[in-house]
């Protein structure tokens, strides 16, 4: 019997029949146990037709607690195995998004990187409205513990994992329980590529849009007059980077977001701030560097120089821990994939000097 079996109660009805193309037919009829049927089939059957769609040869028809499916022997054990992960996805994780089914239906296995609710308490802390905040995916929850062990942590992987949303949630639950007295959150202001140009306003209007993504998180986890009170008395500062130097940053927790775009200088002197009882998050993408060509990025430096010493952890999150549209995911191995390809292939320089017949050596 298998773990799904265990915690499902359903009747397999194995007919048998054999169709005029000489397939094996079979029904499969499932009885839901404990679980909300609107959690599972979404609000006007939007999770349930997403697996229709996707399999439009098999008849699945769910009434109540009784979901029947018939069709094709392969195809309805096929769609018998999705619905059971739906189902544990709900059991386990207390929650089941419509692109969580997508990405059953494309046959990614959105359960194998998840933390199960039973596993331990993943919530960091409560937002707005008693919302949970928790580690939704395994490196999420090694950003927990690593933080919890190590004053300074590096949390390194593509947009869209969560890193500095874990970062800050850590952040305000140290806060929340006086372990600081404030909260720090800086990122260097490079602009992406593109011009900004002549930005309005005073010196707060002018960084603000850098910083944006670090409010967005924070007014999820405090109410707004609250975090208004926060800011305006300096408990929780959001700053650029240039504002660090000189400054000794102690009892508080401070994250340094989008670190692949400090230079070596740069990060090195945020470090050498931090006070005796300061804990520290320092979130970064490698794929994403924003600094000139000619420019090395600090954290890749950093990350090598620093891997030794005790105190500092690093975690890497990758396209696994993705908690945006199912979409990103995607994105993001697509471009690896290509990134490895293209490691792969010689240069221009260096096809053309084989076409000619020319190689260098080093004897």
């Amino acid at each position: 019997m298998s773990h799904f079996e265990t915690s499902l109660n359903y009747s397999h009805i194995e007919k048998t029949t054999v169709s005029k193309s000489k397939k094996a037919l079979s029904e499969i009829e499932l009885t839901l146990d404990g679980i909300n049927a609107l959690e599972l089939y979404g609000a006007k059957n939007s999770k349930l037709n997403i697996i229709k769609k996707a399999y439009p040869e098999i008849q699945i028809r769910s009434r109540g607690d009784k979901l029947k499916i018939s069709g094709d022997k392969k195809l309805t054990q096929k769609v018998k195995e999705k619905f059971e992960m739906m189902i544990r996805i709900i059991k386990d994780t207390e929650e089941l998004s419509q692109h969580t089914v997508m990405d059953l239906v494309a046959d990614f296995n959105p359960y194998h990187h998840l933390e199960p609710e039973s596993s331990s308490n993943n919530v960091i802390v409560h937002g707005n409205g008693g919302k949970k905040i928790k580690a939704r995916t395994k490196n999420q929850k090694r950003m927990v513990e690593l933080s919890e062990d190590n004053d300074i942590l590096f949390a390194i992987g593509p947009a869209g994992t969560g890193k500095t949303y874990t970062a800050v949630a850590l952040a305000v639950k140290a806060l929340k329980n006086r372990l600081v007295k404030k909260i720090i959150l800086t990122r260097p202001a490079v602009e992406a590529g593109e011009s900004l140009g002549f930005l309005p306003g005073d010196l707060k209007d002018k960084v603000d849009p850098y910083l944006r993504p670090l409010y967005d998180a924070l007014q999820d986890m405090l109410p707004a007059d609250k975090l208004a009170q926060f800011t305006a008395s300096n408990i929780i500062e959001v700053a650029p980077l240039a504002f660090m130097r000189g400054r000794t940053l102690d009892n508080a927790f401070i994250i340094l977001d989008e670190a692949q775009n400090t230079t070596s200088m740069q990060l090195k002197m945020f470090l050498t701030r931090l006070g005796p009882s300061a804990k520290c998050i320092i979130t970064g993408d490698l794929s994403q560097i924003d600094l000139p060509k000619r420019q090395k990025s600090g954290l890749v430096v950093g990350l090598d120089i620093l891997s030794e010493i005790n105190g500092i952890a690093t975690v890497f999150l990758n396209a696994d821990d993705v908690v945006r549209h199912r979409l990103v995911k995607a994105i993001i191995i697509a471009y690896d994939r290509n990134k490895s390809s293209e490691n792969q292939l010689p240069s221009p320089k260096e096809s053309k000097r084989e076409s000619d017949g020319h190689v260098e050596s080093n004897l």
